[in-house]
């Protein structure tokens, strides 16, 4: 990250974290637990988790490695284009606050609104694996999560090496894996208090659409770059720049 930090990143596991708590991913949490761990969704209310977090664990480290090879190769594309940087700046930037726009009128798109219920998925899930139900989801849910998913392959397409593009995504998939974890180990705790979220869900999604169109209009404007520097400085100056020797 030549030795400074990315503000992005924070943006990356937000979207993450969003996509999560969205309605064709939060209601099918529970069944997706249940599969891969061979628990009950009973078992699971009443809290007998012991075989659940570690095949959670596998879940998650699954389709991590999906949406990270898919950051690289968006990477990995963009490097092609470096003799025409500002262009490819400029594109994205427009490109994120477009997706931005559309995830702020999502709640108020029946069709871009609906909650998922792949039944048969989830119950392919449990006789696959942790490991191939992780990937599955990675693959099955592009498209549920595609304006987030989208915005960030497309600033992961801005960075100057496959490592930077391979940590966006990591980020991206921290925020659906953190949550996802916390409901393996708590289960009706976390489903309680993602559920008070997802009752918000406009708020939610208004605030982060916010975030994506802030973060396009950044590198659109050349902006993104300063706001990096001036946070490399800030953290330095408390020593917490975690990212100076990336």
């Amino acid at each position: 990250m030549s030795g400074g930090v990315d503000t992005t990143v924070v943006a990356a596991f937000a979207v993450g974290f969003v996509s999560f708590i969205s309605p064709c991913v939060l209601p099918l949490v529970p069944g997706y637990l249940s599969a891969v761990s061979g628990v009950t969704l009973a078992e699971l209310r009443r809290g007998e988790r012991a075989n659940v977090f570690m095949p959670a664990v596998v879940f998650c480290l699954s389709f991590t490695v999906v949406f990270v090879a898919l950051g690289m190769t968006a990477t990995g594309l963009g490097s092609t284009l470096q003799d025409s940087r500002d262009t490819l700046d400029i594109v994205a930037g427009v490109v994120i606050i477009a997706l931005g726009i559309l995830f702020v009128v999502t709640p108020f798109v029946p069709r871009l609104n609906r909650e998922w219920r792949p039944d048969v998925l989830i119950s392919r899930a449990g006789s696959g694996g942790p490991l191939i139900a992780g990937a599955a989801f990675a693959f099955a849910w592009t498209p549920c999560v595609g304006p987030t998913l989208g915005a960030i392959l497309t600033a992961a397409s801005t960075k100057d090496t496959v490592g930077e593009g391979a940590l966006l995504l990591a980020c991206y998939s921290a925020g659906l894996a953190v949550p996802f974890l916390l409901t393996a180990v708590a289960f009706t705790r976390a489903t309680e208090a993602f559920g008070w979220l997802r009752d918000r869900w406009v708020i939610v999604t208004a605030l982060s659409g916010i975030v994506l169109i802030a973060m396009g209009t950044l590198l659109l404007t050349g902006e993104l770059t300063r706001l990096n520097g001036e946070a490399q400085q800030a953290l330095d100056s408390i020593g917490l720049n975690v990212f100076k020797d990336l």
